[in-house]
């Protein structure tokens, strides 16, 4: 019997997913907010349903499995608002994976963190994430908690800005971040579903925590570009969105995912990455 999976909100790294799920015959139920991105979705083998504003309880009858992409808002899950009892009651479920991030764990002076470390968010952001991964537990389903550290891959690459010389190196001494290739997440997600393990907790990200201005620097060295000017954070003319990510700075731990799922990173560091995403644009692919 084929499996089912319901993605709610089904963006960029479920569509990263979607592709070795069909492969092996699966059937996914995805939805978006809009009829032109349902298009899009559709032409990708998805079948589409436009949420908010559908009924998600008839699919989510049909569903084997769950995943959810959406964000929490100021209100709460919106996710767990629509239909939270439905799935409370929803006995029937094999796996429901719920994409956190590493930012539920706030600033730790660019320490080590992993999957057992208090959750101690210092945004807003990060807050809120807390608050919904306490929801979704509440529920009793077969739950997996995947907190993302920062996403990256074809689309969301910083060449456009590096060749645009729109590109900062933003100097904040200490500062660290973790990231994750979407192609990797794509293959903890299935590995998981191939491994359950309810109630597990996986932290998603790459070998090598390192400074912003570094990845900038690298990019502008592939492309044989000039090394995008550095600025000084206090200094620096930023968006207060922009300086919030500044807030909290820390080395994520991927252990468990390489022990318990048995993952081999396709891009363990952000060199790697990098060097992917050129080569694929240069094959004629996309990389921004």
């Amino acid at each position: 019997m084929a499996k089912t999976l319901l993605s709610i909100g089904h963006g960029y790294s479920a569509r990263a997913l979607a592709p070795l799920l069909l492969a092996q015959g699966w059937r996914i139920i995805g939805t978006t907010r809009s009829a032109e991105k349902a298009d899009a979705l559709k032409a990708e083998g998805i079948e589409a349903v436009i949420w908010p504003g559908t009924d998600l309880g008839p699919y989510l009858a049909q569903a084997s499995h769950v995943l959810t992409s959406v964000a929490p808002t100021p209100d709460g899950d919106p996710v767990l608002a629509d239909i939270g009892e439905a799935l409370r009651q929803a006995e029937h479920l094999e796996w429901v994976g719920y994409l956190s991030t590493t930012g539920v764990y706030g600033d730790h002076a660019g320490g080590w963190v992993d999957e057992d470390t208090a959750l101690s968010p210092s945004t807003k952001r990060g807050k809120m994430r807390v608050k919904a991964e306490a929801g979704w537990k509440a529920l009793g389903l077969p739950l997996h908690i995947f907190r993302l550290a920062g996403i990256y891959g074809p689309g969301r690459g910083p060449f456009a800005k590096v060749r645009a010389g729109t590109a900062r190196r933003i100097i904040k001494k200490g500062q660290v971040f973790s990231r994750i290739h979407v192609a990797d997440i794509a293959q903890v997600l299935a590995a998981s579903i191939a491994r359950p393990n309810p109630g597990a907790v996986y932290n998603l990200c790459d070998d090598d925590p390192a400074p912003p201005e570094a990845v900038i620097g690298y990019a502008a060295e592939l492309l044989g570009l000039p090394l995008p000017p550095a600025e000084d954070f206090d200094a620096a003319d930023m968006t207060p969105m922009a300086r919030s990510f500044y807030a909290e700075s820390k080395r994520v731990s991927n252990k468990l995912i390489k022990t318990e799922l048995g993952v081999k990173l396709l891009y363990p560091d952000y060199r790697a990455g990098l060097d992917g995403l050129l080569s694929e644009e240069l094959a004629g692919g996309r990389s921004d």
